[in-house]
């Protein structure tokens, strides 16, 4: 069994063969964007569900879900290169940045999760897992994590990105599964989110990271009240978080954001539509 399971994008047009042969690694062809979300409703929503539930359910919970649904209604995002060609992702998986602190010297590290199949997942599923997942991390229960920190650890820093790049050839270009040498499969998922908002941080815009060979980054802006100029000119007061996005431009570009952003929109200010019922606890 591959590492990932892929399958072959059959027809590719014009300018993205141009784009894959014109920027030769994702150092090269990033793009940046921002989209600015109305999330009252979805914190009406986040509100009841957890008077409802007596379950812990947050904006990154209802963010992976969305994604999930992002990435089915644009599948050309749910992909990765190999050898100068598309293969689309068979499963969505969502990557989520975790801040820990190193339990040997203390200094604050970044470690991470995945939720699988996140476009068939129920939100008390993700949330369930999401938190399961994170505890474990931060309390260095994560044996492959663990695993991967201290042999970085140990590695002399000259190597470390030869290291990365060899594994990165192995496991995704070659598309082998390492799992019995070690490595994680998959580990990074179809997307990476990290939730800058939790610091205070309005916007930033986060790096590519070659060896993931995830082709979108998204970070996950502090919720702020703005005034708003409705559609008759009269304005209100209305929270919204800022998501700032990173792409490779050889997979990605602006039409495939403009359709993935109407479908973010759309979950975030429609939440009882979107995201179902809440249910009974």
């Amino acid at each position: 069994m591959p590492n990932v399971a892929l399958t072959p994008k059959k027809h590719i047009s014009s300018f993205r063969r141009l784009a894959i042969g014109t920027w030769r690694t994702v150092k090269d062809p990033s793009v940046y964007g921002t989209l600015t979300v109305e999330v009252d409703e979805s914190l009406r929503y986040i509100e009841e569900y957890r008077a409802k539930t007596g379950r812990r359910l947050t904006l990154t919970h209802l963010m992976a879900r969305a994604m999930g649904a992002v990435l089915s209604e644009m599948p050309d995002a749910n992909a990765i290169l190999r050898f100068g060609r598309i293969y689309l992702r068979d499963e969505v998986s969502v990557f989520f940045q975790v801040a820990m602190e190193d339990p040997v010297t203390g200094q604050i590290d970044l470690s991470g999760l995945v939720v699988r199949n996140a476009d068939k997942r129920t939100l008390a599923d993700i949330a369930e897992d999401f938190d399961k997942a994170a505890a474990k991390v931060r309390a260095g229960k994560d044996e492959e994590k663990e695993r991967s920190r201290k042999t970085l650890g140990k590695m002399p820093g000259w190597l470390v990105g030869i290291m990365l790049d060899v594994v990165a050839f192995l496991t995704y270009t070659l598309n082998l599964n390492l799992r019995g040498l070690g490595l994680p499969k998959d580990p990074f998922g179809s997307v990476m989110i990290t939730n800058i908002g939790s610091l205070g941080i309005e916007e930033a815009w986060v790096p590519l990271v070659p060896y993931s060979r995830v082709p979108l980054l998204i970070a996950m802006g502090a919720v702020t009240k703005d005034a708003v100029v409705a559609e008759d000119d009269s304005i209100r007061i209305a929270r919204r978080m800022r998501v700032c996005v990173t792409f490779d431009h050889r997979i990605l570009d602006g039409a495939h954001a403009a359709k993935m952003s109407k479908t973010m929109k759309k979950w975030f200010t429609k939440p009882y539509e979107h995201f179902g019922p809440i249910p009974e606890a």
